[in-house]
């Protein structure tokens, strides 16, 4: 190991801080150490952990940064792992994140190195998979760590790589997160100034797609408790049925965003997901719970949406003299919002790495991350790495079917490689 890394102090010495001799040895170490990435994510792919469990995956990551003489701390919010690499010279801070965890979702992609690993979600044994690409990004985040520490006394301040636990959402009752890692501080100590994260995506390999504002929604969860009186099934009106009243409920919701929120502007979404009521097939039950998520993007649709929600189901419920409630559960993620200033001083960084025609502009994305939390204390930029050969054959992710092209890793590696030294150089 000694060794290893006084070699790497050795290459390090011998730049003389043009930004061209960096961009070069950037795309030689890419190409030089992509077999290595490749094998690190098909390891992470076939071994995946659920959230706040990640912990032979963070002994992985931290045994690797060890090995590039990188300062690191370990069981940060349970499991994470956090990467200090100071530069040959002071300047700004720039966090460089990549999430852990897998899903309690089975694989179907016919793989040699396909998940079969087990794990435990809310108390049932669950198969485990690398569904949204999470090995993609640790294995990619290791690889640039790699390069960075390679260049070390090239760089005008300090990079932090951020491993992050639990971006799924931590097990019930537990902490876990963006939110957990930022309450431990991992923002600050040295404080950052900028941060830096990408996402597979069914793309084509080869493309970066990113969004200046909002770019993913904020979401939120909801529960609505419809309570009725149980019956027999053959006298319904004997009782108040929740279920025909649950029925009225999730056909109104359709309409709030179909004929109340001006979607013109951005998008909306109110999705009922589960609905559990009643044992037997001549009962007609006390009580139905349904849950579901509703996707944002600014704070006055949102409440436009919540109230409508609520008056919908309270009013359609005493119309047939049953009872109902709603709960909202917000601050589970919250809009990904890349900083305009920021963006446009970084898509130079992709357009390197990709190309100009390769760096595209896309809608907006409703599904959510976690990756706000940090943007709290720091401006960010959050893009799209294409995963996909072909996307319109592809799945999505979450999907068991979710696959990704690990040509992709090499486009990862320079291009959060490429963002942590040209924001440097650029802000020194």
């Amino acid at each position: 190991m000694k060794r290893f890394i006084c070699y790497l102090v050795i290459i390090s010495v011998g730049f003389s801080q043009t930004p061209e001799i960096l961009n070069q040895h950037i795309d030689r170490m890419a190409d030089q150490i992509e077999r290595k990435v490749i094998e690190w994510r098909r390891d992470f792919h076939q071994n995946p952990e659920l959230s706040n469990r990640e912990f032979r995956t963070a002994e992985k990551v931290a045994n690797h940064l060890r090995s590039l003489g990188i300062e690191v701390q370990t069981g940060v919010a349970h499991t994470g792992v956090v990467g200090i690499l100071k530069g040959g010279s002071p300047g700004r801070v720039v966090a460089l994140r990549a999430d852990m965890d897998g899903l309690p979702v089975k694989e179907k992609v016919d793989l040699p190195f396909a998940s079969k690993a087990k794990g435990v979600y809310q108390g049932k044994e669950v198969d485990v998979m690398h569904a949204c690409g999470h090995d993609n990004h640790i294995a990619g985040l290791m690889g640039a760590a790699e390069i960075l520490a390679s260049i070390r006394q090239d760089l005008p301040g300090t990079v932090k790589f951020i491993f992050q636990p639990a971006e799924e959402g931590a097990p019930l009752g537990e902490k876990g997160g963006a939110t957990y890692m930022v309450e431990e501080g991992v923002m600050n100590a040295p404080k950052v100034d900028a941060i830096f994260g990408l996402h597979a995506w069914p793309g084509k390999v080869g493309q970066a797609h990113y969004r200046s504002g909002p770019l993913m929604a904020a979401a939120e969860r909801m529960k609505i408790v419809v309570k009725g009186s149980q019956t027999h099934g053959a006298m319904p009106w004997a009782g108040v049925d929740p279920i025909v009243v649950s029925s009225q409920i999730v056909m109104a919701l359709q309409t709030i965003v179909a004929r109340e929120i001006n979607i013109t502007s951005v998008p909306a979404v109110v999705t009922i997901g589960s609905i559990h009521g009643g044992v037997r097939n001549n009962i007609i039950p006390e009580e139905v719970i349904m849950e579901g998520t509703i996707r944002t993007f600014n704070d006055e649709i949102r409440q436009a949406i919540h109230k409508s929600i609520r008056n919908k189901v309270e009013m359609i419920a005493a119309a047939s003299d049953a009872e109902a409630t709603v709960e909202i559960f917000s601050g589970i993620a919250k809009v990904t919002y890349n900083e305009p200033t920021l963006t446009e001083q970084m898509l130079p960084s992709l357009r390197r790495v990709y190309g100009d025609e390769n760096v595209l502009v896309r809608p907006f994305v409703t599904g959510a991350e976690d990756f706000p939390f940090f943007t709290d204390h720091a401006p960010g930029f959050y893009f799209f790495n294409g995963v996909a050969e072909d996307p319109s054959k592809a799945f999505p992710n979450h999907s068991p079917y979710f696959a990704a092209n690990e040509q992709n890793l090499k486009y990862g590696v320079k291009a959060l490689t490429q963002l942590a030294v040209d924001y440097l150089v650029l802000n020194k």
